[in-house]
């Protein structure tokens, strides 16, 4: 089976904020053994650290995503891993040697697709969906205080969504010299259908996951995207607004019937 792979960003400044401290980037080699060997590449970075520090630490992020990905000669999964962790040191050192970038970082969540199945890895609270025959899957969890709290059945995941603490980040790309990197035991076979939304929080704090699914099966493409920041702007856009969107098309008739959606778990 070979796949069509479609890829959206729409990244915007919010209601409140003066600079937009999001990325995204879909990387879509124009090669095709280069496409072959590593696929599709979406990443969503949340900068943070006041002033234009959040602005340096995201963009650092993808581009160091970007060039270790494919730079990297190992399997994708492994490949993806140590992307992040490249980019933690690239941001760190950065953070480290210059004064006014002191303290910066960056959530961040990248997504691969190569050879018919999907890879991800996570550092932060910005967020990977799978949109899947109507239904949504939150497909990584938040490194953050009621987070850690949700996976340990002491929160649901509405009482974490309105918790006073809810911003509180435990991990962030660039703030020590290592980082602890979630990623899937195991990567998930892709479907024709398949739609991958990748976003930072100042979408994902304001509209509900059902809402997003409801969304994108009403809209495709950037239209899709565009109508989720529009949707979280109304509801007073208090934060930069970023949203990623792969989509997976079937070039030819799959014969034979995937399974049902798995539960992919997060390893840490």
């Amino acid at each position: 089976m070979t796949w069509e792979i479609a890829g959206y960003v729409v990244s915007n400044v919010g209601c409140v904020r003066e600079l937009n401290e999001d990325r995204g980037r879909i990387v879509q080699p124009g090669d095709d053994a280069e496409q072959g060997r590593r696929g599709v590449l979406a990443i969503v970075a949340d900068g943070m650290g006041g002033h234009s520090a959040g602005e340096v630490a995201s963009e650092l992020a993808v581009d160091a995503v970007h060039r270790a990905y494919y730079a990297h000669d190992g399997a994708p999964a492994a490949a993806l891993v140590a992307a992040v962790q490249h980019a933690n040191r690239t941001i760190f050192e950065m953070a480290s040697a210059e004064k006014r970038l002191a303290g910066m970082g960056t959530t961040c969540v990248a997504l691969a697709v190569c050879g018919g199945h999907a890879y991800a890895a996570s550092v932060g609270d910005s967020r990977l969906y799978l949109l899947r025959e109507g239904a949504i899957y939150r497909m990584t969890n938040d490194d953050s205080a009621v987070g850690e709290l949700v996976v340990r059945g002491l929160l649901t995941r509405d009482e974490a969504r309105h918790h006073a603490d809810r911003n509180v980040i435990l991990r962030a790309l660039g703030t020590h010299d290592d980082v602890q990197v979630s990623r899937w035991e195991q990567p998930l076979p892709v479907r024709g259908g398949d739609v991958f939304l990748l976003c930072s929080d100042g979408l994902s704090d304001l509209v509900e996951d059902e809402e997003i699914a409801a969304l994108a099966a009403d809209r495709h493409g950037a239209d899709a995207c565009q109508g989720l920041v529009a949707m979280a702007r109304a509801r007073g856009g208090h934060d930069n607004i970023t949203v990623a969107m792969l989509r997976i098309s079937a070039r030819a008739a799959d014969p034979v019937a995937a399974p049902a959606t798995r539960e992919v778990r997060v390893q840490r």
